[in-house]
């Protein structure tokens, strides 16, 4: 578990964290909306991302070598600014080590990055409505509520 002011690094996901990133997934899902997912089809799709960056990209928090916390990147063209929002997703950090910086760590990693390319106008995420301690943490962080609701039609997971 990270002390506060310790050295968290933060990387792009690997292969070899596929498994890592999937239990993390799985108590995501749990944790935040009661959820036990498939484990074949999520390894399969949390190794799909892995090999393939135009899906997206898996960033993980690491401290002393042990994977801590991770948030995953997907991408949306906006043609209103003629740019790419990131989108934040899959953001989960182990219990043992919240209330330490991970995320913080994690986010400010991905908002230099976003900055410096041209193409990117934005950051956005979603979370679940009744998530209050995330959403105390974002709003910490800079983010803001929009004017938007999300909407889905779910082939795979309805509800």
């Amino acid at each position: 578990m990270p002390p506060a002011s310790s050295h968290i690094l933060i990387r792009a996901a690997c292969a070899s964290d596929a498994s890592i990133i999937a239990e993390f997934n799985r108590r995501l899902a749990a944790e935040t909306e009661g959820r036990s997912l498939d484990a074949a089809r999520l390894c399969a799709g949390v190794e799909a991302l892995l090999r393939d960056t135009t899906k997206g990209t898996y960033f993980v928090a690491a401290f002393d070598g042990q994977v801590v916390g991770q948030l995953m990147l997907t991408f949306e063209w906006s043609d209103w600014r003629n740019g790419l929002f990131w989108w934040i997703q899959s953001v989960y950090v182990r219990p043992e080590s919240r209330r330490r910086g991970v995320f913080k760590a994690l986010f400010q990693h991905v908002d230099q990055l976003a900055r410096k390319q041209r193409d990117v106008c934005g950051l956005r995420l979603y979370m679940e409505k009744n998530n209050r301690r995330a959403e105390e943490v974002y709003e910490k962080l800079g983010l803001r509520r929009t004017n938007y609701e999300v909407f889905e039609l779910d082939f795979v997971m309805p509800v």
